[in-house]
């Protein structure tokens, strides 16, 4: 990816119109509950005050759905940052308008603003052309380090980069390609892809994308049982995509030997942490029961096939997370994987569910990169360019 970086820059005494991903969730006292994505733009933010750069940072927050709502205002990301960098970070008023404009043109080198909810206006996700150039008269450089917002070509990350002779990605942007880029297009052997989650649906294009670049493709997680329905198995009361069996049974023609299903299964009479549980080969699941994650076997032969991984990119659970009775098998998996990281292995965890999962099983740090964008990393590995990196200025 020869995008122009944050290096290649000079910023002192620039207005830098830098967009983040601030994303975060608020408690119902409007407290932020994970601040992942705050400390991760960190490097980026730190970077552009020492250089003297005069930071004026754009972010969404929520689906306010164009219109004005105090329960969804940057106020508390200002708050948090000015706290992280011990400075004021003052939060503008709006993010476009001739007080906001007032307010940047007063800043000096180092100052920090940070622009009020760019989603209070429907124009933002319009990618209206007008709304662009107001946006773009508060910078001089424009920086793009909002990977999570990188497959929308919104105003403030396709349309705002046509009004700058350079603009450049963000030290976040720069390591999620560089990592899910260099897994995709160069990955060390062997390279194993991990799936899981609900549904195939949401991931057949991915798939298809790496079954050609793989060398094991391992399946987990509820999409499992709709594999197993296209082998003829009976699956009881299993989640099932009913109008994608023929589809499954295609992936499973076209992927022979790559593709590696659960062998076991573990079953529970009903949909419910407490549920009474066992432990079924795939072609026993029991009328009445249903698969809510991999079985031992399974976890003992995905684990051996990680160890010997040199890349593996990860993408969605292998049970019902979300219950700590079904968690066994994303949480050892997980464990293989940090130790195969420690001792060389490149691992990639897709954003979303996959880095909750990740996090909840306290193996964040023991990762080569989780990405900060699960719709995004989902889309990059569907081999699909995304427009916000598009935008930025090719070396």
């Amino acid at each position: 990816m020869a995008t122009l970086t944050l290096k290649d820059v000079t910023l002192r005494g620039k207005r830098v119109l830098l967009r983040e991903d601030y994303n975060v969730p608020l408690d119902e006292n409007l407290k932020i509950t994970d601040e992942t994505r705050i400390q991760a733009s960190l490097e980026t933010v730190r970077w552009i005050i020492k250089q003297g750069g005069r930071l004026v940072i754009m972010a969404h927050l929520g689906r306010p759905k164009g219109k004005r709502d105090p329960k969804q205002s940057l106020g508390p990301v200002a708050k948090r940052l000015g706290e992280i960098l011990g400075k004021p970070v003052p939060l503008a008023p709006d993010c476009i308008g001739p007080e906001v404009e007032a307010m940047v043109a007063k800043m000096k080198d180092g100052d920090v603003v940070l622009l009020e909810n760019l989603r209070f206006h429907k124009e933002e996700e319009d990618n209206d052309p007008g709304f662009a150039a107001k946006l773009a008269r508060l910078g001089d450089i424009y920086v793009n380090d909002a990977f999570g917002t990188a497959h929308r070509a919104h105003a403030s990350t396709e349309g705002v980069t046509r009004h700058f002779a350079q603009n450049a990605a963000g030290f976040l942007m720069e390591k999620e390609l560089k990592y899910l880029g260099s897994a995709l297009e160069k990955p060390a052997r062997p390279f194993v892809a991990i799936m899981g989650g609900a549904k195939i649906s949401g991931k057949i294009d991915v798939i298809n994308n790496l079954l050609p670049k793989v060398d094991r493709l391992l399946i987990g997680g509820g999409m499992a049982y709709t594999f197993y329905k296209a082998m003829g198995l009976e699956i009881g009361n299993s989640l099932l995509e009913a109008d994608k069996v023929d589809l499954a049974k295609e992936l499973l023609k076209k992927a022979g030997d790559k593709l590696v299903l659960p062998s076991d299964t573990v079953v529970a009479d009903k949909f419910d942490n407490n549920a009474n549980t066992k432990v079924v080969k795939r072609d026993h699941i029991p009328t009445g029961w249903e698969g809510v994650d991999i079985g031992p076997e399974t976890i003992s032969h995905f684990c051996e096939i990680i160890s010997k991984a040199k890349t593996v990119v990860w993408n969605g659970p292998l049970g019902v997370c979300e219950m700590p009775n079904f968690a066994k098998g994303t949480n050892a998996v997980a464990k293989a994987l940090a130790e195969a990281t420690a001792k060389g292995t490149v691992s990639v965890i897709g954003g979303g569910d996959s880095a909750a999962a990740i996090a909840q099983a306290g193996y964040e740090a023991k990762m080569s990169h989780i990405s900060t964008g699960g719709g995004a990393s989902l889309e990059f590995m569907e081999g699909k360019v995304l427009p916000g990196v598009a935008a930025l200025l090719k070396k």
